[in-house]
């Protein structure tokens, strides 16, 4: 009996371990299953990381090959404004010498066609007067022609000839030289045509008001109205020769002005003075002058060449001047030596220079 207590009492125990590991190895199972599920979440989410992390990287590729192809594109564009901006400066470095070439050529033709010349005086000889009425003798007016003579340079060792006839000048210009007897000296000179120096010719209209004067050298001294009411009782006063002012005009900052008178006259009789005294703190001295305008019209430029006259060069000066001009005007005068009547003939010697003016028919040569 007490085996067989023993017996169930041991297989109890044994049924209470099997219980015991049984419940062991269900929750062993359960986190065998659990595991597994965390297994297989944690595979799709590093799955879905890694399909996130090849999504960005293809992004990221993407967005270099972009920043590639932008900057390039930069570079490109920064080495075309280089290019364009080296070829501007290559076009203005050429612009600027152009224009400094052609300011060169505007300034040589300017001093070119200067006139420095003292116009001699001449007497008028009024004849009537034209009706103009618009101007009621307010204005004296004026239009005077300068025609500028055509010219040339002589230098030394060179003659100028002026035939009577064209055809003789003609013959002798296709000869490359001329032997000249000269005693028992010989001399060879070179016949050349002949390009004279630009001349032109204009017109200067003139227009002098009768009524308007001009002053200048009036310091500022006052109020500028008050210089104004001065100005203007000073140019009234009869015992300085002035008259009834119509209008002033004045500025202060250079001291010039104008005044207008009611009458005509009392301008022309001031301005003879060159001075005027004028009242403002104190006495002034002012410069006085009619009021003139100018224009120039018609302003036209001429340049040829004489078909009577040549030009002989490369002479040797061995002989007195008026004796070698002599053997010259006899050898241009034969016939034989194709020469025909000499009209005017001038040679300048060594070291010396001659300015030749022409008019329309004859040459004249003046030192």
């Amino acid at each position: 009996m007490d085996i067989v207590d023993d017996e169930e009492h041991k297989l109890s125990e044994a049924k209470e371990e099997l219980k015991k590991w049984t419940k062991q190895v269900e929750k062993a199972e359960d986190e065998k299953s659990r595991l597994q599920l965390a297994k297989l979440s944690a595979e799709d989410s590093k799955k879905e990381a890694s399909k996130d992390l090849t999504a960005l990287q293809q992004r990221g590729e993407q967005r270099q090959d972009e920043f590639s192809q932008t900057v390039k594109g930069i570079q490109n564009d920064i080495s075309m404004l280089e290019k364009g901006n080296k070829d501007l400066m290559e076009k203005l470095k050429k612009s600027q010498a152009k224009l400094q070439a052609k300011k060169a050529e505007s300034a040589t033709l300017q001093q070119r066609f200067k006139i420095h010349v003292q116009i001699p005086e001449k007497k008028v000889k009024f004849t009537g007067k034209e009706e103009d009425s618009d101007d009621s003798g307010q204005h004296i007016k004026g239009v005077f022609t300068i025609a500028q003579r055509p010219s040339v340079l002589l230098k030394g060792g060179q003659a100028l000839i002026t035939f009577e006839e064209e055809k003789v000048a003609a013959q002798i210009l296709k000869m490359a030289k001329c032997t000249v007897s000269c005693d028992k000296d010989k001399v060879h000179v070179k016949p050349k045509s002949l390009t004279l120096d630009p001349f032109v010719k204009f017109e200067v209209h003139l227009d002098v008001s009768t009524k308007t004067l001009s002053f200048s050298n009036v310091p500022f001294t006052l109020s500028e109205e008050r210089m104004r009411d001065r100005l203007e009782i000073s140019f009234s006063k009869p015992s300085r020769g002035g008259g009834e002012v119509q209008k002033v005009d004045y500025d202060m900052h250079t001291g010039k002005g104008q005044i207008t008178f009611l009458n005509t006259g009392v301008a022309e009789r001031l301005a003879l003075k060159r001075m005027y005294r004028v009242d403002m703190d104190r006495e002034v001295n002012v410069k006085v002058d009619l009021v003139y305008n100018y224009k120039l019209k018609k302003f036209q430029t001429f340049c040829g060449t004489p078909k009577r006259t040549i030009l002989l060069c490369g002479i040797t000066d061995f002989q007195d001047e008026e004796d070698l001009q002599d053997h010259l005007e006899i050898h241009f005068q034969k016939p034989s030596n194709y020469g025909g009547e000499v009209e005017c003939i001038k040679y300048v010697s060594g070291g010396n220079e001659v300015k030749a003016f022409f008019t329309e028919d004859v040459a004249e040569m003046e030192a």
